[in-house]
């Protein structure tokens, strides 16, 4: 039977709906003696700010029950840098490279956005208004629906191609947030960020942590994450994009049928460098023995009554 992986994102073509996630797989590079980021639908590199910021102090990760905590705290060597040094080794490669952009202002974000507005072979950004590990505003944009909507819109006024905004489940109403960037002129929405957490070392009764807290990650909040695209799906017209614990094909089927129209896979590439590809085979399985032709008729999908 033939299949067809592939989807459509606000005009954007994947060849398949699994991509990795911001922060997990370096600019793709640093994989490459592993899997080639071509067979993959894309790939989302991590945070790229105005400035040069050396993040937060070690220790900033942390093992968890079922998961993983980190407070990096958006470590990168800024816009410039990206474009002079990282943009001419990635840009080549065959899948869409997407890059994540933050800030500690409106302006920051602007910035960035209008830079990577100019790179050729950049097909679509990742607005972060939802890190929880850099205290200077990031939190704030992503909680507050009149600030995502403002940083959208700002965003929006000079970045021309697909706009994706990664939203923050440290939120009461995850919906909210959602048409408040959808207001703001998003193309489609990411979610979710990290929750918050913390670890303490009872023997030194201290927090492992430099920051104290940081962002929660893996199959921990899978269950979360689950409930919070399929509540996004049915509340906005715009598509998303799900992650949060995916690891393996049948995590990445289920947030598909909640209503994802592709997948990123974080904490797992710490554990299994080529558990994407795996992924993409096990989608490509699932098709196969449910005789489904094309990926896209699973978006959604999901039976309650």
């Amino acid at each position: 039977m033939m299949k067809d992986l592939s989807i459509n994102i606000a005009g954007l073509h994947f060849k398949n709906p699994v991509t990795t996630a911001s922060g997990t797989f370096g600019y793709g590079d640093e994989f490459l003696d592993f899997i080639d980021p071509g067979k993959l639908g894309g790939i989302f590199v991590k945070a790229v700010t105005g400035k040069n910021r050396e993040g937060n102090a070690y220790p900033r990760m942390a093992e968890t029950a079922s998961g993983m905590l980190n407070s990096v705290g958006l470590q990168n060597k800024g816009i410039d840098h990206f474009c002079r040094e990282i943009y001419p080794k990635i840009r080549n490669f065959n899948t869409n490279v997407i890059v994540n952009v933050s800030g500690s202002t409106i302006e920051e974000y602007i910035e960035v956005a209008e830079k990577i507005n100019d790179l050729d072979d950049i097909p679509a950004i990742e607005l972060n208004i939802s890190c929880p590990n850099v205290k200077l505003g990031g939190m704030a944009f992503g909680t507050v629906p009149d600030m995502a909507t403002e940083v959208t819109a700002e965003v929006r006024k000079v970045y021309k191609k697909v706009l994706m905004v990664k939203l923050s489940p440290n939120v009461t109403s995850i919906t909210d947030l959602a048409k408040a960037v959808v207001d703001g002129g998003a193309d489609a929405i990411t979610l979710i960020n990290t929750l918050l957490g913390m670890a303490i070392d009872a023997e030194k009764r201290r927090p492992v942590l430099s920051t104290i807290t940081g962002g929660l990650s893996g199959p921990a909040i899978k269950p979360i994450a689950l409930r919070m695209v399929w509540q996004v799906h049915k509340a906005v017209h715009i598509p998303v994009i799900g992650l949060g614990g995916i690891m393996n094909a049948t995590d990445a089927i289920e947030f598909i049928l909640a209503g994802a129209s592709a997948i990123q896979v974080g904490t797992a590439n710490f554990i299994d460098p080529t558990v994407s590809l795996k992924i993409v085979d096990g989608i490509d399985s699932y098709m196969e023995r449910h005789k489904i032709k094309l990926v896209s008729d699973l978006v959604g999908a999901l039976r309650t009554e």
